[in-house]
């Protein structure tokens, strides 16, 4: 029984491991595949708990469950077999329990089936909460919140740690009960023995029978309520699986080769908001022609970041068509186009890694000499150099131990160093100083714009002054459009908004 029992082991779980690993690569690469309005409507601690406390639950089921299912199948099958055969009478009054114990069984599980999957949500809020505090940890201890942190904390590990306990009280009640099924299971076997005047030595046997199911049997409860916590785990992570990907469409029904020359074209472009139905843009018609550059600039929430996101695919138009090289937008590979375009958004975002494994992540192949080239274009080489371990030196999470402007020129450098057709800059210079700026600027535009588009989004004239052309967005729609100069004799918004900047920047000198 041991040695077969090794054998089990090594087989069911084993195999339930790797089916855990499987699932979770699984899961992990729809998320990668999901479109960005996924992300937007789901919390980071849910979307975890999936990969992690849902896919172990799964698990459970698919290796220590079965592997204690079909030990009890097969000991029933070898046990059972002997009772009948040595007295079918005790037998029967052996077993005439086990009914009341699958009847309860039963009804019992369907309500284990409903705490489970209460119980998940709940430490999916946990979680997310969890994730937002520490990812928040200086927001709150700069404003001394610790203490409602911990209050709004507890608030959610409470109603989490009542789920467990209902959960728990069930199977208290359950497995006690389980036990008292089989214990009255010995008392009828001595009581029929009595009563059909069976030698002591065969109720004596029928005894150990019922010792050697009780394990087994009892294990019944335990399994049921694995099975029920992966079943309840299982439908959330279906749900995830059910999400429709950015790329549901064939591969050969969508083009999928690599952007040429990098032109961009708006035609009548629409985008509202799914669950206001406000628009963030309205009829955008622009023509970016490739290696030129494009300035963007309006007041906060003019849809500047909408462009942008449009391009990228991670949104969706509502009305109007985008082309890019003369191809429609959503024709194209969603892999194509966006290996094609290197976006700096606003948020910029480091992983806790080294500065060389967070610019490799633009280009994994670029060289130390690619590297140092980037980091002389963001002004940041001799900063880096000053650092004990140079750019291996490790940032911490989110790039914690760097300034805003080093973790904003980064993300230009780790943009720099994709090479690709289309550069897009969501106002990735607010934390950079007005010198290092232009610094930038003029080095992309020296060296890159021949070969790049180049598309600027910004809140300051200075930033965007030199771009072929520029557009000023006010609540969705283009006001004004025209290079530097013209859009100053217009004398409109660009230029009320230039003379202000202008008076600013002369009072802080």
């Amino acid at each position: 029984k041991g040695f077969f029992m090794f054998l089990m082991r090594q087989n069911i779980i084993v195999v339930s491991r790797k089916i855990e690993y499987d699932l979770k690569n699984e899961i992990y690469n729809k998320y990668q595949s999901l479109p960005m309005s996924f992300f937007q409507k789901n919390n980071v601690g849910d979307i975890i708990s999936r990969v992690s406390e849902d896919v172990s639950k799964v698990r459970m089921y698919l290796g220590p469950a079965i592997l204690y299912s079909m030990n009890l199948v097969v000991l029933l099958v070898l046990i059972l077999s002997r009772m009948f055969i040595v007295s079918p009478n005790l037998t029967f009054w052996a077993l005439l329990p086990l009914p009341i114990l699958s009847i309860s069984i039963y009804y019992i599980s369907k309500y284990i089936n409903i705490k489970s999957e209460y119980t998940q949500v709940q430490l999916a809020n946990l979680t997310n909460v969890t994730q937002q505090i520490i990812s928040g940890i200086k927001t709150v201890k700069s404003s001394v919140n610790e203490v409602s942190t911990l209050k709004y904390f507890n608030n959610f590990s409470t109603k989490y740690m009542k789920s467990q306990l209902d959960l728990v009280r069930v199977n208290a009640l359950f497995f006690p009960f389980m036990l008292v099924i089989v214990g009255s299971s010995i008392l009828l076997t001595i009581w029929a023995g009595n009563y059909y005047n069976v030698n002591i030595g065969t109720i004596a046997e029928f005894i150990i029978y019922v010792n050697m199911l009780t394990w087994p049997v009892t294990s019944i409860g335990w399994v049921t309520s694995i099975f029920q916590t992966a079943s309840a785990s299982q439908k959330r992570i279906n749900e995830f699986l059910s999400e429709k990907s950015e790329n549901d469409y064939s591969l050969k029904e969508k083009t999928s080769q690599k952007i040429k020359y990098g032109g961009i074209k708006f035609h009548n472009v629409c985008y509202s908001y799914s669950d206001t139905g406000l628009y963030s843009l309205k009829d955008i018609n622009l023509n970016i022609k490739g290696g030129s550059s494009l300035g963007i600039i309006g007041s906060i929430g003019s849809g500047k970041s909408t462009i942008l996101k449009l391009i990228c695919h991670f949104l969706y138009t509502s009305r109007g068509s985008i082309y890019v090289d003369n191809i429609l937008i959503k024709n194209l590979n969603t892999f194509s186009l966006r290996s094609s375009v290197a976006y700096v958004p606003q948020d910029d975002f480091l992983f806790s890694d080294t500065i060389k494994n967070n610019l490799l992540f633009g280009d994994i192949h670029a060289t130390d000499f690619d590297i140092k080239n980037a980091l002389l274009d963001v002004c940041m080489h001799d900063e880096v150099l000053c650092f004990k371990k140079g750019i291996n030196t490790y940032i911490g999470e989110r790039g914690v131990t760097l300034s805003g402007g080093q973790k904003q020129r980064l993300s230009i450098a780790r943009a720099i160093l994709k090479k690709s057709k289309i550069l897009l800059l969501d106002d990735c210079f607010s934390s950079v100083d007005v010198d290092t700026e232009k610094n930038i600027l003029s080095k992309i535009f020296y060296k890159y714009q021949k070969d790049l588009t180049i598309i600027i989004v910004s809140n300051r004239v200075h930033s965007i002054m030199n771009c072929d052309n520029i557009i000023v967005l006010e609540k969705g729609e283009v006001i004004e459009e025209g290079r530097h100069r013209e859009l100053l004799d217009l004398k409109g918004f660009y230029n009320k908004l230039n003379l202000i900047q202008m008076e600013n920047f002369d009072k802080k000198a």
